[in-house]
């Protein structure tokens, strides 16, 4: 027993005295040692500005405040790193015999200034004194190679600046690192908040002292945001080159995107996985090979490149199936998106997007659906350079026929939109109705589209409008509007019937201009002409049906006004030349026979008496019908 209370006892002392010599190391001392060894291992100076102290508990080490570590020569006078309190913890073992192994660096509200130079090597990337994994420094002392066994920053603010472009500033970051084994793995968290709702890191690297030392490891990383999280397997080394499969999913893109600080459209608000296998080099290159993208119920694949600078650059070409965006926020058909009854949208386009990246992308696929317009298989190519955009059709199935020419979106100096297209075999009933809401003219045609307009809402742009164009189709008819039934007895059951329909058009300063209408029907025609304001939404045109019957000189014309707001046409029957004659003296015989034929063809009870006035009956019996007949043409009641 008394044994071993002795033993007890020898040991209790031991203790005692070891930690009383631990307790009388000045920490002055140590920290100076700590940033000798610091410096023979990385070239860099640590500078010391502020209190040291010994601390015991819960870190047996230094706390130093006021502390600096010099940056990279090249970076610039300013620090690397900057904090206002740094706790340093040393290993006892090596302590007692006289060397001081730095195995703990926890830092509150530090400042790291990173840079990558012309050649995309970062300022982290540590110059003389670095040692290859097992090997020694080359600098001062030959010391160790670099090894802490844990970091620990909080509350950090990161200043990010990669070689001509501008300084990326974070706020409020956490990092905790764990390197338990000097040829093992670190694990790594980190808590960044690039708009202030935390994204999660943690990765790990693989033989992390060979990576320091600029070799490559294997590396593996998990990204948690709101809304989503990635995950990249693959190879890197610290100049921040990078191999390897990266796949994302998220229940609402839009919502992730936010999070991380990335700007997308409304369209991202919905479910979205993507998958590639990426490389990235230093100079800014990422490739996506095997790329595969899911947003909402649609899927494109194929492959990207990119090249970051001030400017992206983008490259790609993709295949989608059935592509369908018509229940992406804010799309919908002409009457959700389109002006009001008085009026076109007045709001401010915002076209900045145009600005963010540098584009060309080949995209074909099975079928398009944008919620207003429908596309068939096609082949697009998109193009976008310096806040330009031109969408090419090569060509686009649409509105039941093909459709070649360009779209273009300028932002440069102002926005500004046109187009140059051709179209052949499209039917008017689709064209009219997905873009216009009109269909009630039903037929196949071809023919040319320019336009130009420039503005900063739809309101400004339509009031701009300048171009020409020339459309004709065969044989069609419209719906809901009977003209053989308004120029003679009979008709076709509430439809015009047509062979034929040409017309030319110019657009100036928002009106469109048409002088040659020509719509030819079974034994008669119907000419047009007049303005058509595109951007003020109202019309002033002539519409001029004839009957021309055979072997006659006679020539019965209904010319039909339509003036005033599209929301509210004023139609107005011309009579004044409703009855022409082509020969100047005709006998009272013929008149009487004019007015036997007049009654039969506006199926009136009784025939015209010679007194009565023509224009009077005519003005009768067809004011009323041209009227109705025309407000179904125009889609009223």
């Amino acid at each position: 027993m008394k044994l071993i209370i002795r033993v007890v006892m020898a040991l209790v002392l031991t203790v005692a005295v070891l930690a009383g010599l631990v307790l009388l190391l000045p920490g002055e001392k140590i920290a100076r040692l700590a940033a000798d060894q610091l410096e023979a291992q990385t070239g860099r100076q640590l500078g010391l500005g502020g209190k040291v102290s010994f601390t015991f508990w819960p870190v047996l080490g230094v706390k130093a405040d006021a502390v600096t570590l010099s940056n990279a020569d090249w970076a610039g006078p300013e620090p690397m790193l900057r904090a206002e309190r740094v706790t340093i913890g040393v290993a006892a073992a090596d302590l007692l015999q006289g060397n001081v192994r730095v195995t703990e660096v926890s830092a509150i509200l530090p400042h790291l200034n990173l840079a990558t130079n012309e050649d995309g090597v970062g300022n982290w990337v540590f110059g003389s004194g670095g040692a290859a994994a097992g090997g020694t420094g080359s600098g001062a002392g030959g010391g160790q190679p670099l090894r802490i066994e844990a970091v620990e920053l909080t509350g950090a603010t990161l200043r990010y600046a990669a070689h001509g472009e501008e300084p990326v500033v974070m706020k409020n970051a956490d990092l905790s690192l764990l390197w338990p084994e000097p040829d093992g793995t670190v694990n790594a968290k980190v808590t960044l908040r690039p708009a202030g709702e935390p994204v999660e890191i943690d990765a790990e690297i693989g033989t992390f002292a060979a990576f320091l030392a600029g070799e490559v490891s294997s590396v593996g990383a998990t990204v948690t945001a709101p809304g989503g999280k990635g995950r990249f397997d693959g190879h890197a080394d610290i100049n921040g080159e990078a191999s390897g499969r990266l796949t994302f999913g998220a229940e609402d893109a839009l919502q992730t995107g936010v999070a991380l600080g990335v700007f997308l459209p409304d369209a991202f608000a919905q479910k979205a996985v993507f998958g590639a296998d990426v490389t990235y080099t230093a100079d800014g290159r990422l490739s996506m090979r095997d790329l595969a993208v899911e947003l909402g119920r649609n899927r494109l694949s194929g492959a990207a490149d990119v090249e970051f600078g001030k400017r992206p650059q983008i490259t790609a070409r993709l295949q989608g199936g059935a592509l369908d965006f018509g229940d992406v926020r804010g799309a919908g058909g002409p009457n959700s998106r389109g002006a009001a009854a008085d009026g076109w949208p007045k709001q401010r386009i915002d076209a900045s997007a145009l600005g963010l990246a540098d584009a060309t992308v080949d995209l074909s696929f099975d079928s398009l659906d944008t919620g207003s317009v429908k596309l068939g298989p096609s082949q697009v190519n998109l193009t976008v350079k310096r806040k330009r955009a031109v969408v090419k059709f090569l060509p686009a199935s649409m509105f039941g026929g093909q459709v070649q020419g360009q779209l273009v979106v300028n932002n440069r100096d102002g926005l500004s939109v046109g187009g140059n297209l051709t179209f052949a075999g499209i039917r008017l009933e689709r064209a009219l109705g997905e873009v216009a809401g009109y269909g009630r003219l039903n037929g196949e045609a071809l023919g040319e589209l320019e336009f130009l307009g420039s503005g900063n809402s739809v309101d400004a742009i339509m009031r701009s409008l300048s171009g020409k164009g020339w459309l004709e189709a065969g044989k069609g008819f419209f719906t809901g509007f009977d003209l053989e039934q308004l120029m003679r007895s009979g008709g076709n059951g509430g439809s015009t019937v047509f062979d034929q329909l040409t017309a030319s058009y110019t657009i100036e300063g928002g009106n469109l201009r048409n002088e040659d209408l020509l719509v030819l029907l079974k034994g008669f025609r119907a000419d047009g002409k007049g303005r058509i304001g595109l951007g003020a939404r109202d019309l002033d045109y002539l519409f001029t049906p004839q009957i021309v019957r055979a072997g006659s000189d006679q020539v019965l014309t209904i010319p039909v006004r339509i003036t005033g707001p599209w929301s509210n046409p004023h139609i107005r029957p011309d009579l004044s030349q409703a009855l022409q004659t082509r020969i100047g003296d005709v006998e009272q015989e013929a008149k009487d026979r004019v007015r036997q034929k007049i009654s039969e063809e506006l199926n009136l009870e009784t025939e015209i008496a010679p007194e009565q006035d023509i224009n009077d009956v005519l003005k009768q019996r067809i004011e009323q019908e041209a009227r109705d007949q025309l407000l179904k043409l125009l889609g009223g009641n």
